[in-house]
């Protein structure tokens, strides 16, 4: 993805990157002294990412666009961390084309699972990338499913909307839910284009179900982050809940889905009904994360 550039920005950031460097740093011979101006002159950006003297000053004053090749050596040249080289690129207006890492397994925030611990009557779940189902509290588990009888691979809140009856069958505006669930995942998809997990769902969700196929190709967005949920529970009837989901503050991509009803509400006390009923059953259980 790529934006406007500013020129004016770029030439500021590049100046005070060359300033925060010595020639020792970078494997240059130390020149005299003392120096007029602190750091790397601009002839030794140059020798250190193999362009002309002349093109890296016309890029500080802001007369040239840089392309992503030369916004490749200044990086490496200037020793940019990750956050510096994406702010490098974002400014001069260019796709930030390096190869993307492999993300690491998913693992629920403490934090998160101290809440999800902490609600046992309010159905929970904590999403990590591509929806999926990283933890649950026994209150999500009495509304929707066993997810600790799932296999890992299928705990994904999209892929059980699309392909376990039972949860279809408790959604009572089920094309509603999934299509915004879809629309969720879009937005996830622009964000991550190269995630070949996020690649292998769709595609086997694509074969699988001509709904998704034909919302995959509308291209439409939604964050998804509240709403209001219908269900048909084949225990306590029908539940209207409040749906509101919150990211983690740390980047990584998690979100806490939490599943509320209006207190006095009849889903309020079929709410409660739920939980007790599954509680007695199991005994006290923790919330659950069976991540890998």
């Amino acid at each position: 993805m790529t934006s406007h550039p500013d020129s004016r920005a770029l030439g500021a950031f590049l100046r005070s990157l060359r300033a925060r460097l010595s020639p020792q740093e970078c494997g240059l011979p130390a020149a005299e002294l003392t120096r007029r101006v602190p750091g790397l002159r601009r002839e030794e950006v140059a020798a250190l990412a193999a362009i002309s003297v002349d093109y890296y000053t016309r890029l500080e004053q802001g007369r040239v666009r840089a392309s992503a090749p030369v916004l490749a050596t200044l990086a490496r040249a200037l020793r940019l961390d990750d956050d510096q080289q994406r702010y490098l690129y974002e400014l001069a207006g260019r796709a930030d084309a390096r190869p993307r890492a492999r993300h690491a397994v998913q693992h629920p925030r403490p934090a998160m699972r101290r809440l999800l611990d902490q609600l046992p009557h309010t159905p929970a779940l904590v999403l990590g990338r591509r929806l999926d189902i990283l933890a649950w509290n026994p209150a999500a588990a009495a509304l929707y499913t066993d997810f600790a009888a799932l296999p890992a691979g299928h705990r994904n809140y999209l892929r059980l909307l699309f392909t376990d009856p039972a949860l279809r069958e408790l959604h009572r505006d089920w094309a509603s839910d999934a299509r915004d669930s879809v629309a969720a995942l879009r937005m996830e998809a622009a964000a991550e284009p190269d995630d070949p997990d996020l690649a292998r769902l769709v595609g086997d969700l694509t074969l699988r179900d001509c709904d998704f196929r034909a919302w995959w190709a509308e291209h439409h967005v939604n964050s998804a982050a509240h709403g209001t949920k219908h269900y048909r529970h084949h225990l306590v009837g029908d539940l209207t809940l409040d749906c509101d989901v919150w990211a983690g503050p740390d980047g990584s991509g998690q979100r806490l889905m939490v599943l509320t009803a209006e207190p006095g509400s009849p889903s309020h006390d079929a709410l409660r009904i739920l939980t007790s009923w599954s509680a007695d059953r199991a005994g006290p259980s923790p919330a659950r994360d069976l991540t890998p």
